[in-house]
């Protein structure tokens, strides 16, 4: 359907952040620590970590992944990028209601 591709986006984004999250709140943290305390398999959090680090969100070291360079420029924007999605899926809304 339309919105299949959304989701599927806005669940890897989801992810993401509880990775990001972790990684912020308990770094130096390894892959298999985050698979438990997130209850994500391992290839997912793989994943996720790789696409943090190519934002730069987050870094290796050799104790595990610790924040990166653009985190808290990424904390700073957070609720701007959000609040311009909200907006986005409003406007979409108001399309669906006048079909």
């Amino acid at each position: 359907m339309l919105f299949d591709q959304i989701n599927k986006e806005l669940e890897l984004t989801q992810r993401h952040l509880v990775v990001l999250k972790k990684v912020i709140e308990s770094g130096p943290i390894g892959i298999l620590k985050l698979a438990e305390e997130t209850d994500m398999p391992t290839h997912k959090v793989r994943y996720s970590l790789r696409v943090l680090e190519l934002e730069q969100l987050i870094k290796p070291s050799a104790s595990g992944a610790v924040a990166g360079e653009q985190v808290e420029e990424f904390i700073s924007s957070f609720d701007d990028e959000l609040e311009s999605i909200v907006q986005k899926t409003e406007f979409i809304r108001e399309i669906g209601k006048s079909i």
